[in-house]
Parts: C-alpha cells; structure tokens; sequence
C-alpha cells in the first residue's frame, strides 16, 4: 500500500511538473552553437585570478577539486555552475579562464576573477569594468553574429557589500541605500557597455544572502542565525536588479535577459535541508573556526575536511559545493518563474535575436505548490534522471 501512494505520489509530482515547466532538454540538444560568458567574483573565477599574481593561491591547491581530483584554481570542491551550463549548452569542455594562455575560447571564456568588486579594484584582481575591458581586447575572436547570439552571465557584488559593511559598520539606512545605488548604477553602466559591444543575452544572478555565509556567521558570532544587515544589503540590492534590467530592455533594440534570484533558491536550502539532501546548511565542508569557514587549502591552516561534501551546502565559508553549483544550473536552464525569470537561460539562448522582448521581469509572482512537492525538489527529480 505504501509503495503504491510512492508511485502515485512521483507520478503527482511529474503532473504537476508538466503542467507548469517547460520539460529541460538533454544537453545540447535542440540549442545553437553559440558561446557562454562569465562575469564577476571568485564564484565564477575559472582559474583566472593565478595568471594576475606569483602569489600561492590556496584554490589552486586540494582539497578544492576534491570531487574531481582537479585543483584548479576555481572555489569548489569540483565544478561551477557555469561550467554545468555550458555542458547544457552543448560545450564539451568546461569554460576557460580567458586569461589563461592558449585558452580554447572559440564557445566561450570565464572573464571572473577572485576578489572582484563592481565598485574599486583589489589587488592582483579586475573589476567588472576591467573584465568587460579584458572582452573587448579579445573581441575578434568571435564575430558580431556570433557575440549577439551568445549568453553573457554576470555574478558579482558580494566583495562591496562585504567589505563596506566591515569599513561601515554603523552605517543608518540612507547611508546604506545611497551606496546600494552606487553599485547598481555601476553595475547598470557596465552591462551597457557589453551591449555597446555587441552581447545582447544577459543572465543575471541576484545575490545570495550574504549575513547566512559561514564566513560571516563566523565573523559575526552569529551562531545558528544570520547577520541579518549584510541580508538587508542583499535585499536592496537584488530590489533594484529585475527593474534595472526591464529598463534595460525597454530602451536598448533586441536586448533581451532573464534573472535568477538566487537568495531565495539558498534560503529555501538553508530552511528546509532536509529536503535536498543536505546535512550542513550553515557551516562549510572545509575550514576551522566555529563554522569551519576559515582558511580552506591555505599552507600552514590545518583545516578539517567534511567526509561526504554533497552533504554540505557550502565547501568553504563563502562558496557552494559542485552538488550545490550543480542544481542552481539545472534551476536556471529549466526552472519555473519562482527561480528565474522572465524565461530560462533555455528560452534566452533560443529566443530569437534582434527582436525585443515580450514579458518583463515581475516584482511577485505566485506560487504553484501541490500539497506534497514544491517545483523545486520537482524539477530536480526530473533533470537528475535526464541529465545524470
């Protein structure tokens, strides 16, 4: 009796599934051949951060790549999720660092690079303006058609609200409002200068929340909650990013994007673990301190070493495991307007070029739940089994 209500139970939820997404494609197929972009921090940072210093960098070293065997310079325990979304676009190789030399960046490159802030320049690191830069002095490598074809994903804030809430830590709400449109607007200024380039696909992530990061947990002595300011920050910031983007693409001709709010996506993980198989939501894999968010593949730090890293949402204080960076690809190629929106990354590849858009990022939108699953778990039963 209880085997038969299992069976009813998934074939409920593959209905409901059905009636509300758009089914995800197998890699590559029915897509076109066209290139994947990476801009912004050390969440994207392919490897390109060791080509801008002689410094020893601790991701270059195990026990990142830990799942792949394969330390390269990138802040996970194995892949990220663009490298997943170019699979899913039918690349056969993970995205390159384009400042590596000799790089095959003929279906794309990851321009990201450790440390990287909208606002100011860190050390031995590029901003987002100097990465667009970096684009355009290698622009002939692609031709203007392929360019507008392309999708060009952008992941990056977390260093200046990270850091100004450290240099301003009594900041009153103007304060905090007024640097949120500083950033923003740098932001907007940046993107348009990738559109004055030619790139016409834009996915953009909103930020994660930032006061649940191990790191600042950790920092904070929040213990079990977060630092809810630093989520306040996230929250402005994310406010302004589904409008900016539709004004976007009211004014510029054949500018076309989606949005993927990845602060909710982490917070229903944080909430409800337990349903995507998470044992650790609040701590990281690798690191010491009281939420081992300290110090991961640094010389002279003996960190700890979780045993089994897809059961951890983060592998150090501030960034996702490769099970993690693996579903939030799945999510953005594929999901339902409660993850992205207003299309997926699928929709936004195939969508026509040159022509603009007809919907609109929403401020609200309803939720389709049934009584047993939500979209989310929904969905990621159905691409584990293509897709895996």
């Amino acid at each position: 009796m209880a085997t038969n209500c299992n069976v009813a139970s998934v074939l409920g939820a593959f209905l409901v599934f059905t009636l509300f997404h758009n089914p995800i494609t197998v890699a590559g197929q029915n897509i076109p051949s066209v290139a994947l972009f990476a801009f912004g921090d050390s969440n994207f940072d392919a490897g390109n951060r060791k080509f801008l210093t002689t410094v020893s960098l601790p991701q270059n070293f195990w026990p990142y790549g830990k799942s792949r065997d394969d330390p390269n310079g990138k802040f996970s325990d194995g892949k990220i999720a663009p490298d997943f979304i170019a699979q899913f676009m039918g690349i056969t190789h993970d995205l390159p660092p384009a400042l590596k030399p000799g790089a095959d960046v003929s279906r794309g490159a990851s321009f990201a690079v450790d440390s990287a802030s909208i606002l100011g320049t860190a050390k031995d690191s590029l901003n987002l303006n100097q990465q667009v830069r970096k684009f355009n002095q290698m622009i002939s490598s692609w031709t203007e058609d392929y360019i507008a074809k392309s999708v060009f994903m952008i992941f990056i804030g977390m260093e200046d609200y990270l850091n100004y809430t450290k240099t301003n830590p009594t900041a009153d709400g103007s304060h905090q409002a007024a640097f949120v449109s500083t950033v923003t607007n740098t932001l907007k200024s940046n993107i348009e200068l990738l559109y004055s380039s030619g790139a016409s696909k834009f996915l953009m992530y909103m930020l994660p929340p930032l006061g649940c990061l191990p790191i600042v947990r950790q920092e904070f002595n929040t213990g079990s909650d977060c630092y809810e300011k630093l989520n306040d920050l996230a929250k402005l910031h994310n406010a302004k990013i589904g409008p900016m983007m539709n004004g976007l693409a009211t004014s510029k001709p054949g500018f076309q994007f989606t949005v993927f709010d990845l602060y909710n996506a982490v917070i229903r993980r944080t909430q409800r673990k337990m349903n995507y198989r998470y044992a650790e939501t609040n701590i990281s894999c690798c690191g010491i301190g009281t939420h081992n968010a300290y110090g991961c593949g640094s010389p002279n730090v003996h960190s700890k070493l979780c045993e089994y890293q897809r059961s951890y949402l983060y592998f150090d204080g501030r960034h996702n495991t490769e099970k993690a960076q693996e579903s939030f690809a799945h999510l953005l190629f594929g999901a339902d307007p409660n993850v992205i929106q207003p299309m997926t990354t699928r929709e936004l590849i195939t969508h026509p070029v040159n022509t603009n858009m007809s919907e609109f990022w929403q401020e609200s939108v309803g939720t389709k739940k049934n009584l047993l699953f939500d979209h989310d778990n929904v969905f990621m039963a159905r691409a584990s089994m293509e897709l895996v």
